[in-house]
């Protein structure tokens, strides 16, 4: 394999939907079969874990649910080899971004790919480069889910952050956690 190393992207690959984790189980064994460990980095089932409601109350069970039923999301070097190893996994129906004809798939940006990783808890070093004091955020977790805000600090060694927002019709200074936001 002569392949010059490029950049790692995400990509977003396509399956049936409720088959997403057997698709991802079946692209992470050709990984290692194919010794292709170094150009498909990985592979994530969107998934988060919520709590079990029972006439509105929580029962204390959680459950797994899909959070984009009929995708998978692939961090990889796109090369032709890695492309071929994906697309002919069994239960890929295809790669969001190729319009065929032996084109290559669009890579999904880091804006759009960043909300999915932090709600599944996923959060990188480089993303904190995106947020600064000041920036209006909107909380994706916990009992604000959907409150605004504006962030007025970040700890980027501890991922705590301080976002003021109104509640109750006044401003007030809320603690959350980084990969609890998403700017707006």
């Amino acid at each position: 394999m002569v392949t010059q190393l490029g950049e790692k992207q995400w990509y977003i690959v396509t399956t049936y939907s409720m088959h997403e984790s057997k698709t991802a189980d079946n692209l992470k064994k050709r990984i290692v079969s194919m010794n292709m460990q170094d150009y498909i980095l990985r592979v994530l089932v969107a998934e988060q874990q919520v709590p079990v409601l029972k006439d509105g109350l929580p029962t204390g069970k959680t459950k797994t649910i899909n959070l984009y039923p009929g995708y998978i999301f692939v961090e990889m070097i796109m090369t032709d080899d890695a492309w071929y190893v994906v697309r002919n996994t069994p239960g890929v129906t295809g790669i969001a971004g190729s319009s065929g004809g032996g084109q290559k798939p669009t890579p999904v940006t880091r804006e759009e790919i960043e909300p999915v990783l932090k709600r599944m808890g996923l959060v990188d070093s480089s993303m904190y480069d995106r947020y600064h004091v000041g920036d209006p955020v909107k909380l994706i977790h916990g009992p604000l889910e959907g409150t605004t805000g504006k962030i007025i600090s970040i700890d980027k060694t501890t991922g705590a952050c301080r976002v003021e927002t109104v509640f109750f019709g006044r401003s007030t200074p809320v603690d959350v956690d980084f990969s609890e936001i998403e700017r707006i």
